[in-house]
Parts: C-alpha cells; structure tokens; sequence
C-alpha cells in the first residue's frame, strides 16, 4: 500500500508483476492480499496487458487500522493476549495476569494505527530518502 502510494502520482495502475519484483514479495501471496483488499474497496484492480493495481482512495485517508483490520481483523485489539478466555474489557475483575501490563499498550498501538495514514508512512520515507524495500 506505501508502494502504491509512493507511485501514485503516476495515475495509473501498477502491474503484480512490477510490485511483486520491486518489493521482492512472491506474487501469489501478494496477489492473494491485494485481491482481499481491493474486495474492501481501498485498491482498484484491472486485468490485462494495461492492468494492475493502484489506490481507490487518497492515501491520507487509508490508515494502517484499515489495512490490519482487512488482512489479519480485530481480534489483536479485542481479545486476550495469551489467549485466555477471561480477559474482557467489559469484565471489572475477569482478566488474565498480564491485562493490567497490556491494556495500556494495546491502546496506544491501537492509536497509533488509527491516526497513521499510508499517506503520512509515504510522505516520511520519501523526505527521508528511504526506500520501500522490505
């Protein structure tokens, strides 16, 4: 998604292969998570000698809580660290022993990714002079 945003000003759509290869990622695994989330609607995606991907939204608008959400859900921020079943929010007295250390944490992470965009992520590595290799 950083990729696609750092290329956007392209205006046209970047082909699996050409992001498979610039990101060294197997395209079918990479080919699997675009298609989930152009199914969520923040990429476009187009088949053919002219096809490929490219944002469908401004990247300012596509947090990192979009994505997460999309490719792995919310269970990370809804759910028991060590897998208990206890450990609800709703619950005064019901958490597991390592709940008081991570609430804090999880929230800030949870904050964090709300309020990062991909577009922020883009425009740091691009004034840092970075490169989106992974």
């Amino acid at each position: 998604m950083i990729y696609l945003a750092l290329n956007e000003d392209k205006n046209s759509m970047i082909g699996i292969k050409q992001i498979a290869s610039d990101l060294d990622i197997p395209q079918p695994f990479l080919s699997k998570i675009l298609q989930q989330i152009t199914r969520h609607k923040l990429l476009l995606s187009n088949k053919g000698p002219n096809g490929g991907f490219m944002l469908a939204k401004p990247a300012s608008e596509i947090s990192l809580m979009d994505i997460v959400t999309i490719i792995d859900g919310s269970n990370f921020f809804e759910t028991c660290i060590i897998g208990l079943n206890r450990c609800d929010e709703t619950l005064e007295h019901a958490h597991c022993p390592i709940h008081n250390d991570f609430s804090p944490v999880r929230k800030e992470l949870k904050n964090l990714f709300e309020k990062k965009t991909i577009g922020l992520l883009a425009v740091e590595i691009s004034n840092s002079g970075g490169n989106i290799r992974i």
